[in-house]
């Protein structure tokens, strides 16, 4: 499999480390860039732009990338990077060299090390590199200009073979001597077997859709980074263009694709936010290295995607039931006591962003917002709570539970459905917010707990083609409505997490062809757009982050269960 690196990077299992073809703007040059993706998703990190040199001049060449291999080729030679270790770069090159420069910010500076290696501190994105020459020479310009280095220029020229060898090694403090004695080939033969050992436990999907499950494979697979810092745990990134975190409801999903092959890893990411937890009970709503994001939430389908997880295998034992009782008791508690202000039993959003669906016109009216879809959550959540109390012998706890997911089941029928359809309101006053987003449907997660009459005008509304359905899925907002954008992000565009429940819903109120129906156009969208991060509603586009983890896992769990 072969991919561009416009819009799919090159990356690895456990990496920080990315490399990026980036189109020119008024501060950056168009060009092939290895980036840094510590931190989260400010800016894009940037710290060499790549380019192939011959007799000191910079030469065009072709990026051809393949998930283990970056090759660039021109009409003089070629050159062959492969990320050989989470933090090092191995590159062999015949008939050409290999230029790096770094548009230097405070502090960035280049001191030699030896007559091979230069160190190139990169202050303003808080990491160092070795560069080492193995094969050929290096040379690097570096003019001093008061406290940092001007820009630096790194030069890997040919020996008197014509070919050169080279790594970039990424640390923090002090780097650890290393002769890279072991050979590019070697180097490679490893990271192609791992990899092959992620595709062979990938899920397994119809042979027409083998591109795009390998397409999937190669993006969950290589934007998983290794733990450091806030990261506790392994955590599959949702992309390593742009979305450089990972949110607390995003990473549920790519859980669900891994727990059948990859369930230890799985885990660790549900884990990871109870790693990072409040105190008061809620979970962060984005973590990366170095910091967690508390500004916002998302909603809390943790019981729905446990309850969903353990439909389906049976790794989810007594010992994974007492490691998350309580964090998910303390984050069931957490919505009752900080967002209910008006004391009406049912839950508010204080934001588009803590529902995940960050501008759908649920909240154009204005904040906070009781949507349905957020009590029907926490109604999943409080009945897999009693099940664990249950299983944990906490009698009392299992009866409060069920009790309490009844009551609100009960209230969230009275005061959300107005006789036909699932509203929201503004939440204090009650007045009703005029939308027609996908959002109001997602109660549709209560199945058969729902009267007959409502599950009905779900499903009608659902296959309502002037609304939601169309060729390629469902979009997130009518495309009747006077507010449906066709790149709105929410206001329109059909996403990974909303079809995924949706269909599950279907299934699980018997409602199996449409459910097949609808999972079907969206792999069939998948093998023809790819994996972005979300898409035109009308005509299958791909849209914003083109390499998305939870498009791709939704794939791979739609495309092996449904297609």
């Amino acid at each position: 499999m072969e991919f561009d690196v416009k819009f799919i990077p090159f990356s690895r299992y456990g990496s920080y480390l990315v490399f990026s073809h980036i189109s020119g703007s008024d501060k950056i040059k168009e060009g092939l860039y290895l980036r840094s993706i510590h931190g989260g998703d400010d800016d894009m990190k940037i710290i060499f732009r790549l380019e192939l040199i011959k007799e000191g001049e910079a030469i065009p060449f072709q990026e051809i990338a393949s998930p283990t291999l970056l090759r660039l080729e021109s009409v003089h030679g070629y050159a062959e990077i492969c990320i050989c270790e989470p933090d090092i770069v191995r590159v062999k090159g015949k008939g050409v060299g290999l230029r790096l420069t770094m548009d230097c910010k405070a502090y960035d500076y280049a001191i030699s090390v030896d007559d091979r290696r230069w160190e190139i501190n990169n202050a303003s994105n808080e990491i160092k590199f070795m560069l080492t020459s193995i094969k050929g020479r290096l040379s690097v310009n570096a003019p001093w200009r008061i406290n940092r280095s001007e820009y630096i220029i790194a030069d890997f020229t040919p020996n008197d073979n014509d070919e050169f060898e080279c790594a970039i090694e990424e640390f923090v403090v002090n780097w650890k001597k290393n002769s890279y004695k072991e050979s590019f080939e070697s180097c490679h033969s490893k990271v192609e077997k791992e990899y092959i050992s992620w595709l062979n436990n990938t899920l397994e999907t119809d042979e027409k859709y083998k591109n795009a499950r390998e397409l999937a494979s190669y993006i969950t697979w290589s934007c998983v980074v290794s733990p450091k810092g806030k990261i506790t745990r392994p955590a599959m990134y949702m992309s390593k263009n742009w979305m450089t975190n990972i949110w607390s409801w995003d990473n549920c999903f790519n859980a669900m694709a891994l727990v059948k092959n990859n369930p230890k890893l799985a885990w660790d990411q549900i884990m990871i936010f109870v790693d990072n937890q409040d105190e008061s009970g809620t979970f962060p709503d984005f973590i990366n290295d170095k910091f967690a994001l508390w500004n916002f939430c998302k909603p809390p389908i943790q019981g729905w995607v446990l309850k969903w997880i353990m439909e389906r295998t049976d790794f989810i034992k007594k010992q994974h039931v007492e490691e998350i009782y309580k964090p998910l008791v303390k984050c069931t508690e957490w919505w009752f006591k900080y967002r209910d202000s008006d004391n009406d039993g049912i839950l508010q959003y204080n934001h588009g962003n803590d529902s995940g669906w960050d501008n759908s016109t649920v909240f154009h009216e204005g904040v906070p917002v009781e949507s349905p879809d957020l009590t029907s959550f926490l109604i999943i959540q409080m009945e897999l709570l009693s099940e664990f109390a249950l299983i944990l012998n906490k009698t009392e706890e299992h009866k409060k539970w069920k009790e309490k997911a009844n009551i609100t089941l009960d209230k969230l029928l009275k005061h959300s459905w107005d006789g036909k359809r699932f509203v929201a309101f503004k939440s204090g006053t009650h007045k009703r917010i005029n939308s027609d987003s996908l959002l109001l449907f997602i109660p549709i997660i209560l199945g058969n707990r729902l009267p007959n009459n409502i599950i009905k005008s779900l499903v009608d509304g659902l296959k309502d083609n002037r609304r939601f359905l169309t060729e390629y899925g469902l979009a997130t907002e009518s495309i009747s409505s006077d507010y449906y954008i066709p790149n709105g992000y929410w206001r329109g565009p059909i996403w990974a997490p909303s079809t995924m429940i949706i269909v599950d819903s279907l299934k699980n109120i018997g409602e199996e062809q449409f459910a097949k129906e609808i999972a079907q156009k969206y792999c069939d969208m998948i093998l023809k757009n790819g994996m972005a991060e979300n898409f035109n509603a009308l005509t299958g586009e791909g849209l914003c982050d083109t390499a998305f983890t939870w498009t791709s896992s939704v794939f791979l769990i739609l495309a092996n269960e449904y297609c």
